[in-house]
């Protein structure tokens, strides 16, 4: 339902109304499953490739190995293949290359178009991945997958953050991540049911992925285009109609004149790519960079994608890891859900350094558990050692979820002017992706060569992330969108070395002066805003 109007202060004094309404809301929920889709398909590879039918069809090797039951390596080596690996890596690696596309149609035809092209992506994907009848067939789907993936990770994210009003930005921008930690749940939960269908079981859990595929592009197809997006392509009219209806008001001018002077600041970046480069992006750029490197190694996405396969290994049987994977997926949505809660009041800063203790800790424990009853040879593990197990999983997991989940998302599609928004959310992807794909593609041959030691190598990572979130991550909790750079980056200890003066003497475009000084720019903005 609507709510009242709020102001949210900019940097000159000019306040932006706005309410919650229920376009706004609709909008979001429909868009947001994008993330349904992703993280269907992070949670449903997992399960599927436990199943016996699966395995004898496209992994034989791997089918024979675990069927054996006596290999020396059994418990944590006898999934270890490259080619497994490869069939859930290379989604990632298509994802990647289709964001530098995405990148263009976000900017170009809109956010809106791109979410389209995704879903279109994602449903031949499904299709081909259903009704599989040779790896080369499956893989043909897997790269589908991964290019609405790169089309959906970069335009959603954007979507949500440009539409939504301040005060709700975090909240709202959470729902894709809370879509992901439904999707995985709702993935867990299929695979729960369609292992016990001999034959075909598997083919109905791949097949599921169609309803969040079709979602997505429904809701694309109804949705408003953001008026950033509108404003960026010229549609000035049309942006400041979309404006009045998202924000509840008719009083919109001095947001409207912001858009109109960010617009003008984004035309004059003829290279977007190649600007993320100056000094003056520079601290963006490594948050942007830092981010989503830093989520793929907290050892999330190997948690997630094998977690049947890990409690499996750890002797627990397939149903009981299923239902734990079911079990750390509940607590994954849970979770989300107090992130949602929190973003905009505790802010992003306190939820990234609590987690990092929470995690760090879980880690820990896990290690010294699997390395006191688990060997190449033999598991030793009781009862009480497993649930153990299990309960810090789902301890690091709830941290995880209300913080580096949802935030690796939120801030890198909030931190950079409109100008570079669409090259620094591609950047941010590809990055996401990029590590997705390295930990993908690693992890069961870390699990089979590091043993326990791999939960003490992502700990150390999760230590270097709160590290660098403690001295180097500003809090952008509230902050207007298009305020970021005069008080978030020119107020900050270490980045606003890299605002100072000379760099805002001259607005740059693409190396060239437009001639104006920054308090004639400063004039110039204060003129646009002030008009009736």
């Amino acid at each position: 339902m609507a709510g009242g109007g709020f102001a949210a202060a900019s940097a000159n004094g000019v306040e932006f109304e706005a309410k919650i309404t229920p376009i706004v809301i609709i909008s979001c929920i429909m868009t947001a499953t994008g993330g349904l889709m992703f993280g269907y398909d992070i949670g449903v590879t997992g399960g599927v490739t436990t199943m016996p039918d699966f395995l004898e069809k496209f992994f034989p090797v791997v089918h024979r190995r675990v069927e054996a039951g006596v290999d020396k390596n059994k418990y944590y080596c006898k999934y270890d293949n490259q080619g497994l690996q490869l069939y859930k890596s290379s989604l990632y690696l298509a994802g990647l290359t289709a964001t530098l596309f995405a990148s263009y149609t976000t900017r170009r035809p809109g956010r809106r178009q791109t979410m389209l092209i995704a879903g279109v992506f994602f449903i031949i994907g499904v299709a081909l991945n259903a009704g599989a009848q040779d790896l080369d067939m499956l893989i043909a789907g897997r790269i589908l997958l991964g290019c609405g993936v790169g089309f959906a990770n970069q335009a959603v994210p954007l979507f949500l953050s440009e539409i939504a009003p301040t005060r709700i930005r975090g909240g709202l921008n959470i729902l894709f991540q809370l879509n992901i930690t439904f999707g995985i749940l709702f993935a867990n939960l299929v695979n729960y049911g369609t292992a016990k269908i001999k034959g075909w079981g598997w083919r109905l859990s791949l097949g599921m992925a169609g309803v969040p595929a079709l979602l997505l592009t429904v809701g694309a197809l109804l949705v408003t285009e953001t008026p950033n997006s509108l404003v960026e392509r010229g549609r000035l009219d049309e942006g400041k109609a979309v404006l009045r209806s998202i924000r509840g008001t008719h009083y919109v001018e001095p947001e409207f004149a912001y858009l109109l002077e960010a617009s003008r600041l984004a035309k004059e970046v003829k290279h977007p790519f190649r600007h993320l480069f100056q000094r003056r992006n520079r601290p963006q750029l490594v948050v942007a960079l830092a981010l989503p490197m830093f989520q793929q190694c907290t050892g999330i996405n190997a948690i997630m994608f094998y977690a049947p396969v890990l409690f499996d290994t750890l002797g627990f049987g397939s149903d009981a890891s299923l239902y734990s994977a079911v079990v750390t997926g509940a607590v994954n949505v849970l979770s989300t859900l107090v992130s949602i809660y929190s973003v905009d009041k505790v802010g992003r800063r306190v939820l990234f350094l609590e987690a990092g203790v929470q995690m760090f800790f879980s880690q820990v424990v896990i290690a010294i558990v699997l390395g006191t009853n688990v060997t190449d040879h033999s598991t030793n593990i009781s009862r009480g050692f497993a649930v153990l197990v299990v309960v810090m999983i789902c301890t690091y997991v709830a941290a995880f979820a209300w913080s580096w989940g949802p935030l690796g998302w939120l801030i890198p599609s909030e931190i950079f002017p409109l100008g570079t928004r669409s090259a620094g959310q591609s950047v941010a992807v590809c990055v996401n992706l990029l590590f997705t794909f390295i930990i993908a593609q690693a992890f069961l041959s870390m699990l089979c060569h590091f043993k326990f030691g791999i939960f003490i190598f992502f700990s150390a990572w999760v230590l270097i992330m709160s590290v660098f979130v403690m001295f180097l991550l500003p809090e952008t909790k509230n902050v207007p969108i298009e305020e970021m750079t005069e008080r978030v980056w020119k107020k900050h200890w270490f980045w606003g070395r890299f605002m100072d003066d000379h760099n805002d003497q001259v607005l740059v475009s693409g190396g060239k002066s437009n001639g104006k000084t920054k308090v004639e720019a400063e004039e110039s903005e204060k003129e646009v805003v002030n008009k009736p």
